[in-house]
């Protein structure tokens, strides 16, 4: 019962009031509205075929068997790339969310990867317990908890800290647990079970799980199986219909929502796209949420993902500024040749 539930019912679970950390509101602060839109650059969703295949990201619906890896290769032979890659693994047997960009936007693939995740788990207890045993010590796991990866894995052994943001149990059937879980990266499914299992007192294993949310994807219109995304392209060659293509490609920008955002200015884009850090004076608007240290975005009046940096204030205090650093580039994502360089590098404090 709990495998049809799994398989065909999963969407159903997305309606659940949760949400990660990375999916909470923010607001925007208005530094300066004395700005001009120059005609360099475009909407990410005005960019032609073959830039969204250079500046695109998929939200692939992985089935069990095939690796990660082998969904990657399969898609950069479908449209004849020579550069995609995924972020975040999914072992062979677990279905779901797999983020995978394509060329120039294998860039944000880091940045995805210190978003949170969601899960839909099937859980095979080894013996019998009560609904509110089991209910009870799930809530346990809720919070900060402590990890060591399973022999089979590819990172090192050693005990880590990891959090659960929610624990949600939405079927008992038997021995079997099925339960939604969202949690921080790194977080191993099969170990939770585990441990779950010691804690409980019956001993219990990972038997079924399906990511349904990674970062900013999530189970939607935008989840894109390996035959609709061939289809799509194939129509495409075939016809030049770019509609369901671009139903299926989205912009790199998509998978960058969850990180907070600096709005700047014309201006300052092409010295940032040579290596300058934000100077103040660049700053039109910003999230109000951040921190002296977040990983931000820096984001054209467009909408074009600029570059990846690193708050070197607070908001407040970047408004409140009048000169210094904004925030430090660590990333550059787009092309030097879109914005000219016209701007240069405050480096008062």
């Amino acid at each position: 019962m709990l495998s049809f539930i799994f398989q065909f019912l999963h969407g159903v679970f997305m309606s659940r009031e949760h949400l990660l950390p990375s999916e909470q509101k923010r607001s925007f602060i208005v530094k300066s509205d004395d700005f001009e839109i120059t005609s360099y650059g475009k909407r990410p969703e005005e960019r032609t075929v073959p830039e969204l295949l250079r500046l695109g990201v998929i939200n692939v619906d992985k089935h069990p068997n095939p690796t990660s890896q082998e969904i990657v290769a399969y898609i950069k032979k479908i449209f004849g790339l020579t550069k995609a890659g995924h972020s975040g693994t999914l072992d062979p047997a677990v279905s779901g969310v797999l983020p995978v960009a394509l060329e120039d936007a294998t860039k944000i693939t880091k940045a995805l990867l210190t978003a949170g995740k969601e899960y839909v788990c099937i859980m095979h207890l080894h013996s019998e317990a009560k609904a509110s045993a089991i209910k009870k010590v799930m809530q346990e796991f809720v919070g900060e908890i402590y990890q060591k990866p399973p022999v089979k894995s590819s990172v090192k052994r050693v005990l880590r800290s990891r959090t659960i943001y929610y624990l949600d149990v939405l079927e008992i059937d038997g021995q079997d647990v099925l339960f939604l879980v969202g949690c921080e990266k790194g977080t191993y499914i099969r170990k939770l079970c585990h441990d779950i299992g010691l804690v409980l007192g019956t001993g219990a294993h990972m038997k079924e799980l399906r990511r349904t949310k990674s970062g900013p994807f999530k189970e939607d219109e935008t989840l894109s199986s390996l035959t609709r995304i061939y289809d799509a392209y194939a129509t495409y060659t075939e016809s030049g219909d770019e509609t369901e293509l671009r139903k299926v490609v989205l912009p790199m920008e998509r998978g960058l929502i969850h990180l907070p955002k600096i709005i700047i200015r014309d201006n300052a884009i092409g010295a940032i796209c040579h290596g300058a850090s934000l100077a103040i004076p660049g700053v039109l608007k910003l999230h109000d949420s951040i921190v002296k240290g977040d990983l931000v975005l820096l984001e054209s009046l467009k909408g074009e993902a600029v570059a990846l940096a690193i708050a070197e204030l607070n908001a407040t205090e970047i408004v409140a500024a009048s000169h210094g650093l904004a925030a430090r580039t660590t990333r550059v994502l787009m092309d030097r040749a879109v914005y000219p360089k016209v701007w240069k590098e405050s480096t008062k404090r």
